[in-house]
């Protein structure tokens, strides 16, 4: 028996692929399946169960195509109503994968076909559990996610919940080892460890979630304090739910390298977006006029839903020559199949044609924090980091507006004002810096490697 955990740090997310003699089960698969398809070959194995811990929100699964190409059975749990060909499981059915079987445990709360798998070996011990969504390593999944489709608020929600981890994992043995969907970082959970594996005995003893003394207590615990999730999650969803365009003919349809004149042409449509994926520092030394910088070097995935969010947006890329493939298949694990095309060569080609370039207004670290103690007027100054991160250190007087919250404080800023602005190390504020621009707002300056830089040259 093997268990590989495949991890998917833009994401957060992880996947599992599971052997045993001469069969094979994939766990939450993302939607590019040929990494799954190498390991099947490698390995010499057949594809027997495709399994969903539920319908995914924050990005578009691999299964409907993972399923075409092995003729693999997709496996939801009970309440699940899927458009599309699958195996609905029953609370307790036992699946058997070669010498092993894995069992599936009806948890809902998170959303209400939230399942986990729990994995039996040849001797009929009880020695993992795949938990999706519904435990992650420090914390649960957040319980406000389904409540359009269930008609039910996140406090009624979050008691399902309970009742799923308390009656059915909670019970289990201390030493399964737990397999969570997520990691630190995603936007499905608030307060995720780093590690992404570890024993169930161990979560018992330090997750808040599976320590609090009376289920009023635990549903105060989980919903307090969680933030608006992103605005493609619902997309998502649906699309996990509904079914989607194979990926494969996506990714033919949106490799298309363009020419100078193509590419503007097909830019004048003001629907039309322009997603530079270059690193942060090279954007603010120069990029197209109205285009949006989110860097594949940072959580690029959940950025571009967090700023972009309508997955049918008309996307023309600009990225670093070689990036056009990587850029593509990351947009397309969360939906957003609507790429027209990238700039043959990149920004270069662009600037070397001698057309128009713009840059971001910055300010070195090292001058912004001369600046402030020679001053003798107080800056504006805007923080775009999370609430969390600010309540740890910032700087004397900022303001506080999330960068994840930027089409709700965008409208409220002084376009007639200078202020400042900066976040932990440079990628978000450049990200806020090229939204706001593109949409009128140029009175002021970003502040160039955030407040680690800042908090480096005053200590």
């Amino acid at each position: 028996m093997k268990i590989e955990q495949i991890y998917t740090k833009c994401l957060a997310h992880a996947a599992y692929y599971i052997t045993s003699n001469g069969e094979a089960a994939i766990i939450d698969p993302l939607r590019e399946i040929q990494p799954y398809l190498d390991k099947l070959a490698a390995d010499d194995v057949k594809l027997k169960y495709i399994f969903e811990t539920h319908f995914h929100a924050d990005f578009v699964s691999g299964h409907l195509d993972l399923s075409g190409k092995t003729n693999a059975s997709i496996i939801y749990g009970p309440t699940a109503e899927p458009e599309f060909k699958a195996i609905i499981g029953e609370d307790g059915q036992v699946f058997n994968l070669g010498d092993v079987k894995i069992k599936l445990i009806h948890t809902p709360g998170h959303t209400m076909e939230s399942t986990c798998f729990l994995l039996i070996d040849k001797d009929g011990k009880e020695t993992a559990i795949f938990s999706g969504d519904t435990l992650f390593l420090g914390d649960v999944g957040r319980p406000d996610l389904a409540q359009e489709a269930t008609h039910k608020n996140m406090e009624e929600l979050a008691g399902i919940l309970y009742e799923s981890l308390y009656k059915k994992i909670i019970p289990l043995s201390d030493d399964i080892v737990v397999y969570p969907g997520h990691g630190k970082g995603s936007a499905c959970g608030k307060k995720m460890m780093s590690e992404t594996v570890d024993t169930l005995g161990n979560q018992k003893r330090i997750n808040y979630a599976l320590n609090q003394p009376h289920k009023e207590s635990f549903v105060k615990a989980v919903t307090d304090g969680l933030l608006p999730p992103p605005g493609y999650f619902g997309a998502n969803a649906a699309m996990n739910r509904q079914g989607y365009e194979h990926f494969e003919n996506v990714f033919n349809r949106e490799l298309k390298a363009l020419s100078i004149e193509d590419f503007k042409a097909k830019a004048i449509p003001n629907n039309v977006l322009i997603l530079d994926s270059r690193n942060n520092i090279e954007f603010a030394k120069g990029y197209i006029p109205g285009s949006v910088n989110i860097g594949l070097d940072g959580n690029f995935a959940q950025w571009v839903g967090e700023i972009i969010i309508d997955v049918r947006t008309p996307v023309l890329l600009i990225t670093e020559v070689g990036k056009e493939e990587e850029t593509i298949i990351r947009l397309g694990r969360i939906g957003f199949d609507n790429v027209l095309g990238y700039l043959d060569g990149g920004f270069y080609t662009w600037k070397n044609t001698e057309n128009e370039i713009n840059i971001v207004n910055t300010i070195a670290s090292k001058d912004f924090v001369s600046m402030l103690v020679a001053a003798d007027n107080d800056y504006e100054i805007i923080d775009v980091r999370q609430e969390s991160e600010y309540g740890n250190g910032h700087i004397k007087g900022a303001i506080n507006m999330p960068l994840n919250q930027i089409h709700n404080w965008i409208n409220e800023i002084d376009s007639e004002k200078h202020f400042y602005m900066y976040c932990q190390a440079g990628y978000r504020s450049i990200i806020a810096s090229s939204f706001m621009i593109l949409n009128g707002y140029c009175n002021f300056t970003e502040v160039q490697g955030g407040i680690n830089e800042i908090n480096s040259i005053i200590t």
